[in-house]
């Protein structure tokens, strides 16, 4: 036993060395972005052991890279391919429509399109709600109005007073006879408790989207990070709200949550049921329900006057097609940009275009929070800001609560209002959607909305950026290093 202990003691490095050399050429040869590939390298040298843990949790590709998720795409590609096709004459005037209508920022409709990530769907009405309290009443009545189904996917449940009284609503409907269906992230609904248990008692089929085991460690990274409801496929809900009563602001926490949430009437909800079907099959959701033909099938009656696409992505995107579709926005800007975002880990191409915008004249404000849920990514996000500064970008920090929303709007013509934020994760690792409007009262709407959210906010300005003391800048700085891996 001593002679065995000795010989581990000795030669323990040399499996150790083929392992570290096993991941360095896995890091290499999977050519990803290289500042995310040096982070990861330099994080298994600097830090020897635990560094190759954090890179066995969240730094390996997703394990359903190549088997499920491209069966599933497999199987709809020809389909998708036969519908798309359908739709080249009716679409063809719609977008020479629109173009007449919003200019050649109707080019990220056209986009969408061409890439066949969603068509444009005209009449619908979207209402804007803003923060739990006006989504909740709107979303529960809702819910209790439902006929015929009620589909629901969230990245954070939370056996709190909104999560229970939403469990207590779809119990009550599915026994009733409407057809109910949940789908929730394993990692973001970590505070569920026995929701699911009495979610299955009442016999209501829900999907996890990746749990996490030993055997799939790997894939706790890649998290589904929608919050989307579908209902009789002529309502639906999307935007930055989860099921928690932090997002109601009725006293019982101390931050104020500012939020943005729609609800959709119309042709779009066809676009947004076909996501929910798609995530659905993907987390293993029991496949013996109606065809999905009986739910795409369908199409809802015109309600108003909004051009609503859906656009979604994920780590098994073949492009990263929302950052795509928020580029081609900003590139197209004539006179104004306005975003807000929780967390602003912006990618070298996303910061080139805010920067561009602004130097031929475009009006580029951004708000963030100037407190944060996220210490560490919220410094990570402050050493983005200052060359943003330095091009007459505006930069709003919030200073009633944490500022939540995703959202944007060009030029008072086209809204963006998703659950996407303005980072590396939501553009790569995550299960993101959102929506592209051309509603110029819906956009009225939110430009009034940001304007209350910049008189809760400070403007910064360059000089006072730079003589922050040199502390701060450079724990900014040094939690910039691993921005890669947030």
């Amino acid at each position: 036993m001593q002679n065995i202990w000795h010989f581990i003691t000795q030669w323990f490095w040399i499996p150790l060395l083929g392992i570290y050399l096993g991941v360095f050429i896995t890091i290499i040869s999977e050519n990803r972005n290289p500042g995310k590939s040096l982070a990861y390298i330099l994080m298994l040298v600097f830090l020897p052991g635990i560094g190759l843990i954090i890179y066995y949790f969240v730094g390996r590709k997703p394990l359903f890279k190549g088997s499920k998720f491209k069966n599933i795409q497999k199987s709809n590609e020809s389909k998708l391919n036969e519908y798309f096709a359908s739709l080249k004459e009716p679409m063809h005037t719609a977008l020479g429509k629109l173009e007449q209508k919003m200019g050649t920022i109707s080019q990220t409709f056209n986009y969408l399109y061409l890439q066949k990530q969603s068509p444009i769907t005209e009449g619908n009405a979207v209402t804007l709600l803003n923060n739990g309290e006006e989504k909740f009443s709107h979303l529960f009545n809702s819910i209790q109005n439902a006929r015929a189904y009620i589909h629901l996917e969230y990245y954070m449940w939370t056996a709190d007073d909104i999560g229970n009284k939403m469990a207590d609503l779809l119990i009550n409907k599915h026994r009733e006879g409407v057809e109910v269906r949940v789908i929730f992230d394993d990692v973001g609904s970590n505070k569920i408790k026995k929701i699911p248990k009495r979610l299955k008692e009442a016999g209501i089929p829900f999907a996890k989207t990746l749990p996490v085991m030993f055997g799939s460690l790997a894939n706790s990274n890649y998290r589904n990070h929608r919050k989307v409801v579908v209902i009789d496929g002529e309502m639906g809900y999307l935007g930055g709200i989860n099921l928690d009563d932090r997002y109601l602001n009725n006293g019982k926490h101390r931050l104020f949550w500012r939020d943005t949430t729609i609800c959709i009437e119309g042709p779009a909800i066809q676009l947004l049921q076909f996501q929910f079907l798609l995530s659905w099959l993907f987390s293993n959701g029991e496949n013996n329900f109606k065809s999905r033909e009986f739910y795409l099938e369908h199409k809802a009656p015109l309600k108003a006057e909004a051009v609503v696409a859906i656009v979604a992505s994920g780590p098994d995107s073949t492009a990263p097609y929302i950052l795509e579709t928020f580029l081609l926005a900003i590139s197209q800007a004539k006179r104004k940009v306005q975003i807000c975002t929780p967390y602003f880990i912006p990618t070298d191409q996303l910061t080139s275009a805010l920067v561009i915008a602004a130097a031929k004249g475009v009006e580029v404000e951004i708000i963030l929070p100037g407190t944060s849920d996220s210490f560490i990514v919220q410094h990570a996000s402050f050493s983005f800001i200052k060359p943003l500064l330095e091009r007459r970008v505006k930069v709003y920090l919030y200073q009633k609560g944490f500022i939540h929303s995703k959202t944007m709007v060009v030029d008072d013509q086209l809204a963006f209002i998703g659950t996407v934020n303005m980072d590396t994760r939501s553009f790569y690792l995550n299960f993101e959607i959102t929506s592209a409007i051309y509603d110029t009262q819906l956009c009225e709407q939110m430009s009034t909305s940001f304007e209350a959210d910049k008189s809760e906010s400070k403007l910064l300005t360059l000089e006072a950026w730079v003589a922050r003391p040199v502390m701060q800048r450079a724990f900014d700085s040094v939690c910039r290093l691993v921005s890669p891996l947030l």
